[in-house]
């Protein structure tokens, strides 16, 4: 996952405001319990923040997957 993806899959699941709010806000256990933002800023994987992100708030696993790639349909 790009960091790219990684800033679209949490602004369509969460919205542009909110997501970042958790990224700033939330400790993540899976990355250390340390926030979203933090985790990227020391290098660990925008994949790995965002299966974190997904346990923390009870992403739908069906939703976890894919996330963040543009939808050719929409292209």
């Amino acid at each position: 996952m790009r960091r790219s993806e990684f800033d679209r899959a949490v602004t369509e699941e969460f919205g542009d405001v909110y997501g970042t709010s958790l990224l700033r806000d939330l400790a993540l256990g899976g990355v250390g319990h340390r926030t979203g933002a933090a985790a990227l800023r020391d290098g660990v994987p925008p994949r790995e923040v965002w299966f974190a992100l997904c346990r923390e708030m009870d992403v739908p696993p069906e939703r976890h997957y894919g996330a963040g790639r543009l939808d050719p349909k929409r292209s």
